[in-house]
């Protein structure tokens, strides 16, 4: 486990490849954070569970159990800290599966540094804003016969009821227009709608019902 200063919060990184853990490590200090490494997830827990950092960096494939397990067990949806995963090319479906257990979004390898930067500063900033507003309105309707929305869907469904696009909704919520699209297909899939207008009207109908 690595450490060093900064002043814009703690980054937990977990990769099993030092490689990556110094590049990470390199280009998120220079950003201003205090950025601890890890190699495996059982390391991250022990603390993870007692202390929360800023944001948490989880690479899929590390040893032991995976960093789908290790979101699981973090309870990625209520752990209080956005948690992206780390994947290859090749481990897109993974992390689309992650972000359905509670990853706030996924970055994709080989990354650019600045890029991870910026991303970071983006949600950790609209993780917070979000945090400190008020609760989704969407989030006391009642959908009758349908599978619950997750809270982060109910943040997407809500942005979408305010006629925002998957690029707006991505920079307000902090995540990528592509984790947007899984969100929203999902959101579609839950509540029966065909296409973009049939959701807003379900919204709707149930809005006022409620």
């Amino acid at each position: 486990m690595s450490e060093k200063t900064g002043s814009r919060g703690e980054i937990f990184v977990v990769d099993d490849d030092p490689a990556v853990r110094d590049t990470l490590s390199m280009v998120l200090s220079a950003g201003g954070y205090q950025v601890i490494c890890f190699a495996d997830g059982a390391a991250l827990l022990s603390i993870a569970r007692s202390r929360t950092p800023s944001c948490i960096l989880l690479d899929v494939h590390i040893p032991g159990k995976s960093g789908l397990d290790i979101l699981r067990e973090l309870h990625g949806e209520d752990y209080p800290a956005p948690i992206f995963m780390i994947s290859g090319q090749g481990d897109i479906a993974m992390a689309v599966s992650a972000i359905k257990n509670g990853a706030l979004d996924f970055i994709e390898k080989p990354f650019r540094g600045s890029e991870i930067v910026t991303r970071l500063n983006e949600a950790i900033d609209a993780y917070a804003r979000r945090k400190s507003g008020s609760t989704s309105n969407v989030q006391s309707l009642h959908f009758p016969g349908r599978e619950p929305l997750t809270r982060r869907e109910r943040e997407v469904l809500e942005q979408f009821t305010k006629g925002a696009s998957n690029k707006e909704a991505g920079r307000q919520l902090g995540i990528s227009p592509r984790t947007i699209e899984d969100h929203r297909a999902n959101i579609m899939k839950k509540l029966g709608a065909r296409n973009a207008a049939d959701l807003v009207r379900i919204v709707m109908t149930a809005s006022r019902n409620a």
